[in-house]
């Protein structure tokens, strides 16, 4: 595991605490309350302690049971090959990331050679630093990815993906994403610009609504932008 531990926390209308569990490694929140009786409409808010670093992010919920899903195949990349006792490194990685809208249009990070997704356009965002609070990582990730001062409004939803396969680095990994992705405005947008050079982000720019189906979209990042769509209002 790396990073914080990530707990999950759901309320009822009320305000009452019903569940407080770790999320384990290749869960997912909403499976998880399913598993204990609960549906829920996704966050409404996500708080850190810095030692030990945790992050809980609270869901209202309401009983129910919903679809709790298979959670026992874990994808594999494709052709991938083990050597003889190859065990995989497990890894949780919580990162947050950012749909960043402004007069411009939305914001995204092109993913460089350093990733498994070259070429690709995604959300601006990354890992949390040892004992680093969700929003002030958000800052400071759009900031070294795009250049840009947003304003964080709130907690959008929590997306998660586990496979086995191979970092750029060559090492075989069990891993667990975990993504706090946020909703944000930037009053003052530029041209981006990137400062973290030579790491995981090629370029960054601004879009216009209908100029998003004709991006290599990293994965999942289309499902995030569909409220952004010109169907959606733009």
């Amino acid at each position: 595991m790396t990073g914080p531990a990530l707990r999950v926390v759901g309320v009822d209308a009320s305000g009452a605490e019903r569940v407080r569990e770790r999320l384990a490694h290749g869960d997912d929140p909403v499976r998880l309350l399913a598993r204990h009786g609960y549906t829920t409409n996704g966050p409404v808010s996500v708080v850190a302690e810095a030692d030990p670093h945790t992050v809980t992010v609270v869901y209202e919920v309401s009983k129910g049971f919903g679809r709790i899903g298979d959670d026992d195949d874990v994808p594999r990349d494709e052709g991938l090959e083990l050597g003889p006792g190859e065990e995989p490194v497990v890894l949780q990685r919580v990162a947050v990331y950012a749909i960043v809208r402004s007069s411009r249009g939305v914001l995204l990070a092109e993913n460089s050679a350093l990733t498994n997704a070259a070429g690709t356009w995604g959300l601006p965002g990354g890992g949390l630093d040892p004992g680093e609070q969700p929003e002030a990582a958000l800052h400071r990730e759009v900031w070294e990815e795009t250049g840009q001062r947003v304003d964080i409004d709130r907690i959008g939803t929590v997306t998660t993906r586990h496979w086995v396969g191979r970092a750029p680095s060559g090492r075989l990994e069990d891993f667990h994403a975990v993504r706090l992705v946020y909703r944000g405005t930037c009053p003052a947008p530029t041209d981006p610009v990137v400062h973290d050079v030579d790491g995981t982000t090629a370029a960054s720019a601004w879009f216009a609504p209908w100029e998003l189906d004709g991006l290599p979209l990293a994965a999942g990042t289309r499902e995030l932008l569909a409220d952004v769509s010109p169907g959606a209002g733009g």
